[in-house]
């Protein structure tokens, strides 16, 4: 969704905290110079067996948590190399920041990561990053890939669909100048259009989104125990190519359904060298007629334009077998809605006409060619309004948004996808989408949140986000809900997010009508969150509470949720400074949670309100436990945020979290307190 610079006055945006052992600086120091991205590091060794993570975690520490896929993912700094590691690094606009675990392998050419298959596998994919062409606009280059020292396959990779720079809504262009020179930024501290004399913003200006990924299927199955080499060419174009990590997966024979409307009948092209859209039109068509699914076999089809769906269902042969592929197509004039491209897309009917209905599509990959974000556009990978419908099995990568769904539609169920590289949201229910279910997909660098519930004008309820894995969300948050009334955030695993947002958010924000009702997050486990805020210069929380538009006070229940590795805060209630008088947070509920590892605070409070808190357990806890600001009068009867509850235990540096001096209300207030980095998680 479009984003709004969150935070305006001087008082909150004066000096920064500082991630130090592991390169967490201010935005100024971070986001100006571009040799920062290469990183700096030491060789590593070889590891003596296959290590296997889950949001470069150990598996056991998430057990329970996240969405149950077919891969199996390995970090490339565990893998054996002679390349640098880069990282660890939580600084926005570096290449270790957007990495998985905030650390990688860089390679030259001439290099190489082995991984060691931790089970039978045929197919993998690489998580990777090659530098930008000078101009923008992106590199090819290429990468061996070799199993046990045997036949050589040859992967292409482009930079031609990350590298974003500047302000939002960002360009293409590193040499660009400020998009918008009258909003304050960070590393001036400044207006720019405003200050005399006026500052010198060194280009590229906050490059970011740097990675990309992709699909390999090998020659034949290998066992556990087979070597996988990543070799960079000794005569790559790339002056370097990093490898963040590597999935490993056994992909099974392809799907055949020998009744249905077979698309290859109609005229598509499996060798996607014309587009099929139209005989994908005739195939639904067809279907509807004689009461058939649609089948499309294996192949690469290229389709340039949004399928209309409704009460069809089309089938795959399997999301790495069947390939539904499109370019973006620059529209004569604008659409209705807007839009000043079309791509390709599965889109509903819009909900002006009544939506569609009895949507089931699965088993295929949608793959766009979306470069950068123009927000009007509808290039979505699914799209419309889609009542009683199932979406399953997809892989959606290089879209706008993964799935964009502008209600009101209900009864929608989001199981089993893949969403990877998108320009902004993984998946949006955008407006009076209702008792819909959206479990266990796997989103990675998203451009914006990568799941939202968004309540613009009318209320999204009853729906569920559960067991979801969400990994490098490169702006905004892992999992985002504005507004709405009972629904439900539950089971998920959110990692590494890395700049304006972070791992939950509930927000009265983006004109979202006023949560009603309850909301319950309940055991979801965030990692390497709580990130650095760069408009507002201050740390946010894993969680964090925000009162722009309106106050927040329904029954919002938060249990069962592990906070690991914050940079900053766990947990964070807070208002931004024009409204902060207006606006309060109250009604919230923490109960049996745990915490192990903040930079800075359990509870940082920035507003007025209140929250209770019962079996809250926290360790190496980096600052005072509640650090208690309220909204900033420092009143002599204390903080306008106060703070309830019993059986909380533990504590760090300054003594037990919830300690009874800092009941109810005692003002602990440090703007910017210094950053303690905890030790990682372990277990329990």
């Amino acid at each position: 969704m479009s984003r709004n610079i969150i935070g305006s006055t001087a008082r909150w945006s004066l000096g920064s905290s500082r991630w130090a052992a592991a390169g967490v600086a201010s935005a100024t120091a971070a986001a100006v110079t571009l040799s920062v991205l290469t990183g700096a590091g030491t060789a590593f060794a070889a590891a003596p067996a296959p290590v296997v993570t889950r949001a470069a975690l150990d598996p056991a520490l998430v057990a329970g948590r996240g969405a149950s896929v077919n891969f199996l993912e390995q970090e490339a700094e565990n893998a054996t190399h002679n390349g640098t590691i880069i990282g660890p690094s939580r600084a926005a606009y570096t290449l270790p920041a957007e990495a998985s675990g905030r650390t990688a392998v860089k390679l030259t050419p001439g290099q190489y990561v082995e991984f060691t298959l931790p089970s039978a596998a045929n197919a993998i994919n690489v998580r990777y990053s090659i530098p930008d062409a000078p101009k923008g606009g992106g590199i090819t280059a290429p990468l061996d890939v070799t199993v046990n020292g045997g036949s050589r396959k040859t992967m292409t990779l482009t930079s031609q669909y990350a590298w974003l720079y500047n302000q939002y809504p960002f360009s293409n262009d590193p040499n660009a100048g400020l998009l918008h020179p009258d909003w304050w930024i960070t590393e001036c501290g400044c207006v720019p259009a405003y200050t005399t004399p006026a500052p010198v913003i060194t280009t590229p200006f906050r490059p970011n989104h740097f990675y990309d990924e992709q699909r390999l299927l090998l020659n034949k199955k290998y066992k556990a125990g087979d070597k996988v080499r990543l070799t960079v060419p000794a005569g790559s174009n790339a002056a370097w190519t990093v490898i963040d990590l590597l999935d490993s997966e056994l992909v099974g024979l392809p799907y055949v359904d020998l009744i249905a409307s077979n698309v290859l009948l109609f005229g598509a092209d499996p060798f996607g060298k014309k587009d099929s859209a139209d005989a994908f039109d005739k195939a639904i068509a067809f279907a509807k007629r004689f009461h058939l699914d649609v089948y499309v076999p294996p192949g690469t089809y290229q389709v340039n334009r949004h399928i209309i769906v409704d009460n069809v269902t089309i089938k795959g042969a399997g999301s790495w077998w069947t390939i539904i592929k499109g370019k973006e197509v620059a529209l004569s004039t604008p659409a209705p809605d807007g839009s000043v491209h079309t791509g390709v897309g599965f889109y509903g009917k819009d909900s002006s006409v009544g939506g569609s209905t009895n949507v089931h599509l699965s088993g295929f990959a949608i793959e766009g060619d979306v470069r950068d974000r123009i927000d009007t556009d509808q290039v979505n990978g699914i799209g419309g309004a889609m009542s009683n419908s199932t979406i399953d099995g997809l892989y959606i990568r290089h879209t706008k948004v993964g799935l964009w769904f502008d209600g009101p539609m209900s009864n929608v169920k989001v199981t089993n996808n893949v969403i990877v590289d998108q320009i902004a949201d993984g998946l949006n229910f955008h407006i009076g989408v209702t008792d819909s279910l959206v479990k266990n997909n796997f989103i990675r660098n998203s451009g914006d949140d990568a799941l939202a519930m968004w309540s613009e004008t009318t209320a999204n309820a009853n729906n569920t986000f559960d067991h979801n894995t969400v990994q490098t969300p490169v702006l905004a948050n892992g999992i985002a809900i504005y507004g709405g009334a009972d629904n439900t955030v539950s089971n998920n695993l959110i990692a590494d997010p890395i700049r304006e947002g972070s791992a939950i958010q509930v927000g009265s924000r983006f004109g979202a009508v006023a949560f009603t009702g309850h909301l319950w997050i309940t055991n979801n486990t965030t990692v390497r969150a709580g990130t650095f805020e760069l408009n507002w210069n201050i740390g946010l929380g894993a969680i964090w509470f925000f009162a722009l538009d309106k106050s927040i006070d329904a029954d919002i229940q938060v249990v069962g949720d592990n906070f690991l590795d914050n940079t900053y805060n766990a947990i964070m209630f807070v208002s931004d400074w024009p409204v902060k008088d207006l606006y309060t947070i109250t009604n919230v509920h923490f109960k049996d949670i745990k915490v192990d590892g903040t930079g800075t605070s359990v509870v940082s409070g920035r507003v007025a309100g209140s929250a209770t808190f019962e079996n809250v357990d926290a360790r190496n806890v980096g600052a005072v436990g509640i650090n208690n600001c309220g909204s900033f009068h420092f009143t002599p009867s204390g903080s306008e945020f106060s703070l309830s509850g019993s059986g909380n235990d533990g504590g760090g540096t300054t003594g037990p979290w919830f300690g009874s001096w800092q009941l109810p209300n005692t003002i602990t207030c440090d703007d910017r307190p210094p950053v303690v980095v905890p030790p990682a998680p372990s277990a329990w």
